[in-house]
């Protein structure tokens, strides 16, 4: 018995009418629109909040790993040869980073905070025991030097007070105390000249439970661009040690969150007090960690390069004029005078001239760069490795024999890749946000999958609306008698 013709034509209506819906819906960018508002309001920095607990105390194990450079040829050095070194480690630390004396200011706008970090060594993950022996540049002696060197009586005598002491251009000492810290014994001697100085040098003295001074940051509350950003670092806005304003802007987060909702067009800007400045990473790939999508965000060569090739670095040339090459960055003036020199691991993104100086460089994009895997949606760290480089600026200086006929020279201390990957836990939370995600962003096209369903079930009967009755009967099969 043939279906009447008003319950054919209600299935055709139901088909367009969802085909119409479901391409609305589609154009309109309705439902991804809603999940995102979604995620603006539920990111960002208040108590009970995930995004508050994983700011405050990130659940992913970040791990520290250090990289030494062994000099191979002192002797040659001194007598002007290039330097050769061999790369020891990893030396890997597990660092802890929570946010402490936490203060909520503004109506919950903004956020005071100390980052205090912590470095436990893990003996399982390392090359060798922190008593290694390394032996590299004589940071504490190339200080003096730098900063004595216009004084010629004082050059003088310090001079000979480091050949009577056995002090050269270049000493060994194991990984801890490179790192954490040991007496010098020319700083101590210097500190009859200058009772105010510390005899204790390490390039992270001081740095082990403790934290790098206090952070206003911006809970993104009223803009969600605006979560997690630094507003002002111990009390200032701005920094002072730069020649140019926009050099000494202090720009985004501290490189630990990101805002949600992130495009592959956007600009991600980080302050960093271990380069004493500010940098961003622009979108260079699509990720995947853990099953969860990403993008891959990473520090244009730009951002170091030199004034020739971006003159916004004229800036970070100090004293003003005395620029370095490209991928290299002085920050002598915030690190008490000492000659530091910051730069990618083995050069990368430099000038070759300083690949070239040292003979054991060899720079890698893969383990050299410094890249950020973010889920667009959240803002959500999935996999972040950010790799620095420590070295001094050596050359010869007249009034210290020590320094014999050194080439000038970038000398390598050791290279740093401070690393986290997204925990099982937090990963499975954003395994059920993207599969939400997924099922929402798909109900209109599954309306117009539905639509077309009805649509070919709307023409099919029609057409077996339109055979005649006669032509159905002939179809029957005849009954006997």
């Amino acid at each position: 018995m043939p279906l009447k013709p008003w319950c054919v034509y209600c299935v055709g209506a139901s088909s367009l009418l969802t085909l119409i819906i479901g391409i609305s819906l589609a154009l309109s960018n309705v439902f991804p629109g809603f999940l995102q508002s979604r995620v603006k309001t539920e990111v960002v920095l208040k108590n009970g909040t995930e995004a508050f607990e994983a700011w405050a105390d990130p659940p992913a194990p970040i791990y520290m790993q250090f990289y030494f450079f062994n000099l191979t040829n002192p002797g040659e050095v001194l007598d002007g040869e290039r330097p050769a070194v061999v790369e020891y480690g990893p030396y890997t630390y597990r660092e802890y980073r929570p946010m402490e004396e936490v203060v909520f200011q503004e109506n919950g706008t903004r956020v005071s905070a100390v980052n205090r970090k912590t470095y436990i060594f893990q003996r399982d993950m390392s090359r060798g025991p922190e008593s290694d022996l390394i032996r590299t540049i004589n940071i504490p002696a190339m200080t003096v030097m730098e900063r004595f060197k216009d004084n010629a009586v004082l050059a003088n005598l310090i001079s000979a007070y480091m050949r009577s002491a056995g002090i050269g251009l270049f000493s060994t000492h194991t990984v801890g105390e490179l790192l954490w810290g040991y007496e010098d014994s020319l700083l101590k001697a210097l500190k009859v000249l200058q009772p105010e100085l510390d005899d204790v040098f390490g390039l992270f003295y001081k740095s082990n439970a403790s934290n790098d001074g206090e952070y206003m940051f911006f809970t993104g509350q009223q803009n969600y661009k605006d979560f997690a950003r630094v507003d002002t670092w111990n009390g200032k806005s701005s920094l002072d040690w730069w020649t140019s304003d926009e050099c000494n802007s202090i720009n985004g987060t501290n490189g630990a969150s990101f805002h949600p909702v992130i495009s592959k067009n956007e600009v991600l800007y980080m302050f960093s007090s271990d380069l004493c400045r500010s940098l961003y990473a622009v979108y260079t790939d699509d990720v995947a960690v853990k099953g969860i999508p990403g993008y891959r965000f990473s520090p244009p060569f730009e951002v170091f390069a030199n004034l020739t090739l971006n003159p916004a670095n004229a800036g970070f040339c100090v004293p003003a004029g005395n620029c370095l090459g490209s991928g290299l960055l002085n920050v002598s003036a915030c690190k008490q005078g000492a000659p530091i020199i910051m730069s990618s691991p083995h050069f990368y993104q430099a000038d070759e001239k300083f690949v070239q100086d040292v003979f054991g460089m060899r720079p890698k994009k893969d383990d050299h760069q410094t890249a950020i895997d973010i889920n667009p949606l959240t803002g959500f760290i999935l996999q972040a490795a950010k790799r620095l480089q420590i070295n001094v600026y050596v050359k010869k200086v007249p009034d210290f024999s020590e320094t014999g006929n050194v080439r000038t020279v970038v000398f390598p201390v050791v290279h740093l890749n401070e690393s986290v990957v997204i925990d099982d836990a937090s990963a499975k939370k954003l395994q059920l946000i993207i599969v939400e995600k997924n099922v929402v962003e798909n109900i209109p096209f599954m309306l117009i999958g539905v639509g077309i369903l009805l649509g070919a079930i709307f023409m099919f009967l029609m057409c077996r609306q339109n055979v005649p009755e006669s032509t159905v009967a002939e179809r029957q099969p005849l009954l006997s008698s």
